[in-house]
């Protein structure tokens, strides 16, 4: 899936990362619920694929509620061992592209990329989410986690990791979307920690907002975009 400039650092990236088999449970299934679900309007009947999807954490949130029709790829083997038991038979280590290309597999309703982006160039990236394109269904959503490299609390995550390759703010990421042929990209903040935190976090954002010539659009460390086919003219 990844155009793999720096093999050393991906040859380390299961150390790096430090695998694990996620645990799903109430709190992980509210935040999906908040951050995904309810933002690109969800069904348990639709058709998910998710592009790296790591070790399964969403995909067992998927299964969690409700959903039957799931793949996830990923394009490191080590994951197979390490992916939720009740969806290691929706995994597979394959190609994007290749995926994508699988007519046998049908549409996807929703297609979801989650810290994927920003390991590719801007061009792998548009053609990657042009490819996307011909396997959504009609109404089909694309929903995309990227490090918001437009505020400094997000530049933690992009340089955080040697095999990001773009950093993405807002504006470049409308950019990105509208290039690959979608709509006008729906975006949006995570708001992490509790719910003290992130009323704290939003206090203090407001005054830096308030104190600074140009303050970024959104102060999270991470954006959340939904995207969708252009409407015909």
């Amino acid at each position: 899936m990844l155009n793999e400039q720096a093999p050393g650092f991906y040859g380390t990236y299961a150390s790096h990362k430090g695998y694990a088999t996620p645990s799903v449970g109430s709190k992980q299934i509210s935040r999906f619920d908040r951050e995904i679900w309810g933002p690109a309007a969800c069904a348990p009947g639709m058709s998910y694929l998710e592009i790296g999807c790591g070790t399964g954490a969403f995909l067992a949130y998927l299964r969690a509620k409700g959903v039957t029709r799931l793949l996830g790829i990923d394009h490191d083997p080590a994951l197979a061992e390490v992916v939720p038991a009740e969806v290691r038979g929706d995994f597979a280590c394959r190609d994007a592209h290749d995926v994508l290309a699988d007519s046998g597999l049908g549409p996807f309703d929703r297609v979801v990329l989650l810290d994927v982006l920003e390991h590719f160039s801007p061009e792998e990236a548009q053609r990657l989410l042009q490819s996307i394109r011909g396997r959504l269904a009609p109404g089909g959503k694309v929903v995309v986690k990227v490090p918001n490299a437009g505020a400094p609390w997000g530049l933690q995550y992009q340089f955080g990791d040697l095999t990001h390759r773009t950093a993405f703010s807002p504006i470049s990421l409308r950019q990105l979307a509208d290039a690959a042929g979608y709509g006008p990209a729906v975006i949006y903040a995570q708001r992490q920690g509790s719910r003290r935190r992130m009323i704290t976090d939003a206090l203090v954002h407001r005054f830096l907002s308030w104190a600074l010539l140009t303050p970024p659009e959104f102060w999270s460390a991470n954006l959340y975009a939904v995207l969708s086919l252009k409407s015909p003219p």
